[in-house]
């Protein structure tokens, strides 16, 4: 999906005009509009996608189905959670798992909309507030990651919650494709990615780091930039930031030892960056290690996945989800995890299904802020 060249020469030049678009890594630019709160702010509630038959089948659906439950059970205690079914049926079929799980719907509402998959993170609203605090949805543009996977239902969902929440939507559809894996924050207007799930040809063609930069700055709110290369065609992402390195706070990076990093394939140079990364004050992040699992992965049905992350976590108002694989690791990331987030609880999540999709459990939730 190209972007709209006058809509991106507008902002760049509106920008440009203030000074901000150098070419170094920090826009001083008064061009903030919009601000993506960070992730561990407080929340209204969880979206989640649940899974259905209508795209992989059944065997698909029910492979799936249990780690929706967890992480259902889990953040109801805490805020509302938000659940996207296929259709009636799919609504009927997903409360009837519910009940047999005995889990409360006091804090679980529905809304039936088609989907692609799964992936709210990637192509779910983003939300934020304008400096008066009001809350707006951003519909960016999502196409199936460059193409490789169907995706018109899911770029749909923004608009449809929109309407539905009569929040008003800022359509970013025709200035840039950008999923919310791409990106990490910070909360102190920081902002990390990889050029490779960005700026590239299947995503935003022709877009130049600056442009991007801009379009950033405006609508999320953050005027630091921590680029690195990546490896497109690695995986069906091109290498989402949120698989290998996350910001656990304004002043903490959580990441993997080199050796891990080197098994991620995150190129050399990359790993240089993101231990040698300082925020917008020029200040170096404490650096917080996690492993990879200690042996090979395993689905429920025997497919060996190597190794996997525990990086790609969710941070909810009162439990933090963790992906668990029956691995010995788990436990050891679960108390690193634990030790960042003291007023939160570690709940680990059986994704050894999801993780042979592609994911885990960021790339499966969105939050909406109070």
């Amino acid at each position: 999906m190209a972007f709209t060249i006058l809509m991106l020469y507008t902002l760049f030049s509106s920008c440009a005009k203030e000074g901000s678009l150098t070419g170094s890594s920090v826009i001083n630019t008064p061009s903030v509009v919009y601000t993506m709160p960070e992730e561990s702010a407080l929340h209204e509630g969880t979206w989640l996608q649940w899974p259905h038959e209508y795209q992989y089948g059944k065997t698909y659906r029910n492979r799936l189905d249990q780690t929706w439950i967890a992480m259902t059970k889990a953040l109801i205690s805490g805020e509302k959670v938000h659940l996207i079914v296929y259709d009636k049926n799919e609504q009927e079929r997903v409360s009837e798992l519910l009940k047999k799980e005995k889990i409360s719907f006091n804090n679980i509402d529905f809304t039936i909309a088609p989907t692609d998959d799964v992936w709210v993170r990637d192509n779910g609203p983003i939300y934020v507030k304008d400096k008066n605090g009001k809350l707006f949805i951003e519909d960016w543009g999502f196409n199936g990651w460059g193409n490789k996977a169907s995706f018109e239902h899911c770029n749909a969902i923004p608009a449809t919650l929109a309407k539905k929440q009569n929040i008003e939507s800022k359509n970013l559809n025709n200035m840039m494709v950008n999923e919310g894996g791409s990106i990490e924050i910070d909360g102190n207007g920081t902002l990390m990615a990889c050029k490779s799930s960005i700026l590239n040809k299947n995503r935003n063609p022709g877009m130049t780091q600056q442009q991007a930069e801009a379009i950033f700055t405006k609508y999320l709110g953050v005027t630091k930039f921590i680029w690195l290369e990546g490896k497109a065609g690695l995986d069906i992402t091109d290498m989402h930031i949120d698989g290998f390195a996350r910001f656990a706070n304004k002043s903490t990076m959580i990441t993997m030892t080199d050796e891990d990093l080197l098994y991620w394939q995150v190129p050399d140079k990359d790993i240089n960056k993101l231990y040698d990364a300082v925020n917008k004050d020029g200040k170096s992040y404490t650096l917080v290690k996690l492993p990879l699992t200690k042996n090979d992965v395993l689905t429920t049905y025997g497919k060996n996945l190597g190794k996997a992350s525990y990086i790609n976590y969710y941070i909810a108002n009162n439990v933090v989800l963790v992906p668990n694989y029956n691995d010995p690791n788990d436990a050891i990331a679960n108390r690193i995890i634990q030790n960042l987030y003291p007023s939160r609880q570690v709940v680990g999540i059986d994704c050894r299904n999801l993780f042979a999709n592609g994911g885990m459990v960021h790339c499966v939730t969105q939050q909406q802020p109070k």
